[in-house]
């Protein structure tokens, strides 16, 4: 197969594989959604109504509400909620062709190495950077930025993945999506996760959007404690963050991406549970099990598993 007739399959498309399946279609490669029945059927009557910069945009593109639709997949984009790794992993792996790659596009740190317990094929974490929305089945609102950063799970393992890695840097640039191969893509994860833990939870609770979240002075002091906790609990764990570029880190998010709600508000406001286990939840437990205190991510971690339970 050559770096641009990649095959791609999205399992689990929400908004964000969604989005990336809709910039990988409109831009003439073979792609196939596997989502929610009513999101299928959206896309097979009307197509992907893409909302990006001002317009609507009819993608055509194949859906469909079955994993088994993974067989024959040259790539595969995992986009499933963290709760949900192991179980899809599972039920994908006896449909992987043996030469399939899969880009793990997922919040938190755990999510690559999950899959890779489940399936023999070669697995690739991503780091996202993009605002989307769903406001109905076969609609995606792209809200802003739109990036990723790839990186082999494994460094040593880093110098035979090139060829792949570079495979998908061409065939995501093809469709306008900038993709940075980086020697340390945990190290970015946990860069991610300090962002998703200083704005998911509080943008759920209070169900605004990042703009607003970053107004209050007050605001600014409890992110502040998150990054903190955040840094520690990454630096016990042998990863090494800085405070200067995690701060400029969450001023990016504030100044690219004021409209976007976290996933978690999205997930809560659908009545859905959320990945918070994965996000705040993680940082606690894993302080804990560290000896690392972490007051302010547990008590946001408490009040979103609060909301949780009220949820029918």
């Amino acid at each position: 197969m050559t770096s641009l007739s990649l095959n791609t399959v999205v399992v689990g498309s929400g908004a964000v594989g969604s989005f990336f399946g809709a910039m990988l279609a409109r831009a003439g490669h073979s792609v196939t959604l596997i989502a929610r029945p009513a999101h299928v059927q959206a896309i097979q009557e009307k197509g992907l109504q893409l909302h990006m910069a001002g317009r609507v945009e009819r993608v055509e593109i194949a859906a469909s509400a079955s994993l088994e639709a993974v067989r024959g997949a040259d790539l595969v984009l995992f986009c499933v909620k963290s709760t949900d790794t192991a179980s899809v992993a599972q039920q994908i792996a006896p449909w992987l062709e043996s030469h399939a790659l899969v880009l793990s596009l997922q919040n938190g740190v755990e999510n690559a190495g999950e899959i890779s317990r489940q399936i023999s094929q070669s697995v690739i974490p991503a780091v996202v950077y993009v605002a989307t929305a769903m406001s109905a089945p076969g609609q995606v609102e792209h809200l802003g930025r739109g990036e990723l950063v790839i990186g082999a799970l494994d460094a040593s393992c880093a110098p035979t993945l090139q060829p792949q890695l570079q495979r998908i840097v061409a065939l995501f640039a093809s469709a306008q999506i900038p993709v940075q191969i980086s020697p340390d893509v945990m190290g970015e994860l946990w860069r991610k996760l300090l962002l998703n833990c200083t704005f998911n939870a509080i943008s759920a609770i209070t169900q605004l959007p990042y703009g607003k979240v970053f107004q209050l002075a007050s605001t600014h002091d409890l992110q502040l404690a998150l990054v903190h906790e955040v840094l520690a609990v990454a630096k016990a764990d042998g990863q090494r963050l800085e405070l200067a570029e995690s701060l400029l880190g969450v001023a990016k998010i504030f100044q690219t991406m004021p409209a976007q709600f976290s996933s978690t508000a999205q997930d809560l406001a659908r009545g859905k549970r959320t990945e918070i286990d994965h996000l705040n939840g993680f940082i606690a437990r894993r302080g804990a099990a560290l000896g690392i205190a972490t007051p302010a991510n547990q008590a946001l971690y408490a009040l979103v598993k609060l909301l949780e339970s009220g949820l029918k």
